[in-house]
């Protein structure tokens, strides 16, 4: 019998082609719309599965739940009072939503600390500061595609200020870094009170590829929507990053 994380993370492939499918040709019905925070929910419990793996139940869920309620916390905040992101609101693309931020942003963000967590661990594998910033850094590289697509292509969210990244403010870049840059600490916290190393490369490995598929798909789009500059940037930071990733250690 298939174990439950397996077939999760073979469920997110085939809900990937179909989304990747759907969102390139437009096709998406009215009634499938539920099926963008479907995505967000299933991509960001393979994020929960992996720190679960990487650490056990117990810290593993902790981590998970404080990366869900801080980051959800954030963005209520944020698009409540005009803070910390910018000034900007969420459309009805990703119900159900609890006091108008969509539940779904909570694993969004499990998404990208998962992710972004393997890699800067993998170009600094002894941890520190340096793999915080770094992972940090990772996180904004993801949303340098997911924000103009999302908004300028999708409307998933609002922004109503003006900026220099397709009118996108500079205080959602500084957002996204000081927040991914606190909950890496959080992680790092973590690694140093556990202190057992990691031994399941078979997650690390899935966070990668979410990483690279996540990404992909959003330039996928981004260039049927013809936003170049945003496409080549992440392009490029993106290939940068997994090349370094080649140059560091395993959690061996």
């Amino acid at each position: 019998m298939i174990k439950l994380d397996n077939f999760l993370f073979q469920l997110f492939i085939f809900w990937y082609i179909c989304g990747v499918i759907l969102l390139s040709f437009n096709l998406m019905p009215s009634w499938l719309e539920w099926a963008n925070a479907f995505f967000l929910i299933l991509a960001g419990t393979l994020a929960s599965i992996f720190f679960i793996k990487r650490f056990n139940w117990k810290s593993g869920i902790l981590i998970s739940f404080i990366i869900f309620f801080l980051s959800f916390l954030i963005e209520f905040i944020g698009s409540s009072y005009n803070i910390i992101f910018g000034k900007y609101y969420y459309t009805n693309q990703f119900a159900p939503t609890l006091f108008d931020v969509p539940l779904a942003i909570g694993f969004a963000w499990l998404l990208v600390m998962g992710t972004s967590h393997v890699l800067a661990m993998k170009i600094f594998p002894k941890g520190g500061i340096l793999y915080a910033v770094t992972g940090s850094f990772i996180a904004v590289t993801i949303d340098l595609i997911i924000d103009p697509v999302a908004y300028k292509l999708k409307e998933y969210w609002i922004w109503e200020e003006p900026g220099f990244y397709y009118n996108i403010p500079l205080s959602n870049f500084i957002g996204w870094f000081l927040v991914a840059l606190l909950l890496h600490l959080l992680i790092l916290f973590f690694i140093k009170i556990e202190k057992t190393p990691y031994s399941n490369s078979l997650w690390e490995k899935r966070m990668i590829t979410l990483f690279i598929l996540l990404v992909s798909m959003f330039v996928l789009l981004g260039f049927i929507g013809r936003l170049w500059i945003a496409c080549i940037v992440t392009i490029l930071l993106s290939c940068f990053i997994l090349l370094l990733t080649l140059r560091g250690k395993t959690y061996d």
